[in-house]
């Protein structure tokens, strides 16, 4: 559990939010509520029209609405091992080529926010990102709030760097907004990538049985010209012709039957075969 460790050594500063000396007494002048309206707008619009890119328009929207150096998402991962981890699926501003990066379970802020279930105030010195082994700007102001969707969990966050209290409660509270629609964005997207892999399967077999049975009523025909010349009873001129064409036909409908037993799909009924490939057996 991260409560129960220390972040003394780690660089990492979180506190419950709620909890920080006048926090409620910030107030960061120019807020801009016709920007805010019109980021939101776009946030709404796109979970219509581009709905693959909601999370990068969420972060972008960050951007804007709260002045924000740098924002992104995380997402948390069970690995295999057990352990957690959490991914940034979006990002933006001086972050933005963190793209895809993925953070450890110990330190982390964005553990520790999941942990404590509550918008975090948070910090980032120069010494985490030593312990990462990686170069980034360092955070003097950010906050963290928790999203849920069923199972999955994860945090949307703003950071400045180098200023300090540049957030104060009006940016929290619209930053849970956008929580709640990260959310709605993840649930959205899982949704989709379901129906997208239902009715993929759907189609594969769909375009299988099609082609299973546009394969397998010239195949059958074939199957009876070859045994009847096998057997020198078709009027070709060799026996020869049947012995050399059958290995290929067998396998042939061998692969047709793989087509036509896809799951969901019937196989429809064929000549029994056995007496066919044992009349043309060689010797």
């Amino acid at each position: 559990m991260i409560e129960s460790k220390s972040l003394e050594g780690t660089g990492l500063e979180v506190t419950d939010l709620y909890r920080v000396p006048g926090f409620a007494q910030r107030h960061r002048p120019h807020h801009d509520a016709s920007l805010q309206m019109e980021r939101m707008r776009r946030v709404a619009h796109g979970f219509v029209e581009n709905p693959a890119t909601i999370l990068h328009e969420l972060v972008n929207a960050a951007i804007d609405m709260f002045g924000a150096d740098s924002a992104g998402i995380s997402m948390q991962t069970r690995n295999p091992d057990g352990s957690l981890s959490y991914r940034w699926v979006a990002t933006a501003g001086e972050y933005a080529h963190f793209l895809n990066a993925v953070l450890p379970e110990f330190p982390s802020a964005c553990g520790l926010c999941l942990e404590r279930d509550r918008p975090q105030l948070f910090t980032v010195s120069q010494q985490f990102f030593d312990l990462l082994g990686v170069q980034a700007a360092t955070i003097t102001d950010g906050i963290l709030i928790p999203w849920r969707v069923e199972e999955q969990r994860g945090t949307i966050w703003v950071a400045a760097h180098g200023r300090t209290e540049a957030f104060d409660s009006d940016d929290s509270r619209m930053l849970e907004v956008l929580a709640n629609f990260a959310a709605l964005a993840v649930r959205q997207q899982r949704q989709q990538e379901q129906l997208i892999r239902q009715a993929t399967a759907e189609a594969a077999a769909a375009m299988a049985n099609e082609l299973a049975h546009k394969i397998n009523n010239p195949l059958q025909a074939l199957i009876n010209v070859v045994y009847l010349a096998a057997k020198g009873e078709s009027g070709m001129k060799s026996q020869e012709l049947g012995q050399n064409l059958m290995t290929d036909l067998v396998r042939l409908s061998s692969i047709v039957q793989e087509l036509l037993s896809l799951p969901g799909r019937k196989r429809p009924p064929v000549a029994a075969e056995p007496e066919i490939y044992s009349s043309v057996a060689p010797g």
